[in-house]
């Protein structure tokens, strides 16, 4: 692991950068980035189907060639919704705050802590 820190705004603009290098500002529009998250996420699905959480978690640890791959995709993914962020004008930093704040309403410690029922069951 390294120590360097990367923040967002410096992966914002290398990835309008490389957009626009490659003149794809014609195909960046909300509809499609959406598409995209959406496709990539499946795509990191599929590394995972049939498997179980504990034998994914080892070959992730023991194969790098299946931890490359994850790290594709899952990378994929979050340039896609930093592309989408960028081409909707939202700041990531804001609206994950913002979600996070709205979910600790939803979600209160005493209520929430050891359980993954959905906060309309609590």
């Amino acid at each position: 692991m390294t120590d360097q820190v990367t923040y967002i705004e410096e992966l914002k603009q290398l990835l309008l950068r490389f957009k626009e290098e490659r003149n794809w500002s014609q195909f960046h529009d909300a509809k499609n980035l959406a598409e995209a998250i959406s496709i990539e996420a499946a795509e990191l699905q599929e590394l995972f189907l049939w498997k179980d959480s504990e034998s994914v978690m080892k070959q992730i640890r023991e194969d790098a060639n299946f931890k490359c791959e994850v790290e594709d995709e899952l990378a994929d993914i979050i340039a896609f919704c930093i592309n989408f962020a960028n081409a909707t004008d939202i700041d990531i930093s804001t609206a994950i705050k913002s979600k996070v704040a709205k979910n600790a309403e939803k979600y209160p410690v005493k209520k929430a802590r050891n359980t993954a029922t959905k906060y309309t069951k609590l």
